[in-house]
């Protein structure tokens, strides 16, 4: 009796390759871009934004996330291979050509472009000047000690954009949202930079959990206080009602909650350089 040979499985098609480099595969990370940008839209319109702005708004979010996203993996090609959560991204694992990235990051940006057409000069030029800190910020890690702060800049345009696109100009709750939304990027961003600071540690690449080491948790905790101190003073200067001030009460107690397991759970420093050093024995880093 003979065994038939295992079969290898079949390449991922192209264009689920593309859709893995735009990060189109998953959307919760396509949310956290959208979310503050229609906070942000609807605030400003007074709860009725026009139905063909806010067809821009979602849109131009979903295309800049993308751009920022193959940007991104362009800057950290040599990087992501070596470590675990990011190995399998398709420049770090050769599926995509790093010309095909670039193309694909053009077409992007002319997306973006083109919507941001639709808007008055101030947006326009808002979507202008947002470009280079997109661009920009995967160098940050390089040179910067806490580069979420650059990436929450960059978050911060998803406020400004849409508001002047509804009210052409910049308002008092705009700067309260503004900064609402930059410490809500860097405190989820440190978050989600904890499990990779080993990796980050051995390769020299700066990060927010890094720099904050273990005091971590007590950051995060602040940052989300702010968040939430500057979405209260955003709801009084714009005399909002109850229904406000309930899901601002609801997104408090789950901030509340996150921060308490992160306290829980989070490893003191000298713990994981201990980890990073096995790490970088098991995996060849040195």
């Amino acid at each position: 009796m003979t065994t038939s040979p295992l079969k290898s499985p079949s390449p991922e098609p192209t264009w689920k390759t593309i859709l893995r480099l735009m990060r189109w595969d998953k959307p919760t990370g396509r949310l956290i871009l959208m979310v503050p940008a229609l906070w942000s839209l609807v605030l400003a319109a007074r709860g009725t934004p026009p139905l063909v702005l806010l067809g821009v708004i979602v849109v131009g979010s979903l295309v800049t996330s993308a751009a920022g996203c193959i940007v991104n993996d362009l800057w950290d090609r040599d990087i992501d291979p070596q470590v675990q959560r990011t190995r399998t991204r398709p420049l770090a694992a050769k599926a995509l050509s790093v010309k095909v990235a670039i193309a694909l990051a053009l077409i992007a940006f002319l997306c973006a472009y083109g919507l941001s057409l639709y808007l008055n000069p101030l947006s326009f030029w808002l979507c202008v000047a947002a470009v280079p800190v997109i661009v920009l910020y995967p160098l940050a890690k390089r040179v910067f000690p806490v580069p979420q702060l650059v990436l929450a800049i960059a978050w911060g345009f998803a406020v400004l954009i849409p508001w002047a696109a509804v009210t052409r100009a910049l308002e008092l709750p705009t700067v309260l949202l503004w900064g609402a939304v930059m410490f809500w990027t860097l405190g989820f961003d440190t978050v989600y930079a904890i499990p990779d600071r080993p990796f980050d540690t051995q390769l020299g690449i700066n990060s927010s959990a890094r720099f904050f080491g273990n005091r971590t948790p007590q950051v995060v905790t602040l940052c989300f206080i702010g968040t939430a101190l500057l979405l209260a003073a955003t709801g009084v200067a714009m005399g909002l009602a109850w229904p406000y001030w309930i899901t601002l009460a609801i997104a408090i107690l789950l901030w509340g909650r996150q921060c308490q397991r992160l306290r829980q759970r989070h490893l003191p420093l000298s713990l994981y350089g201990r980890i990073s050093s096995r790490m970088s024995c098991r995996d060849s880093f040195c």
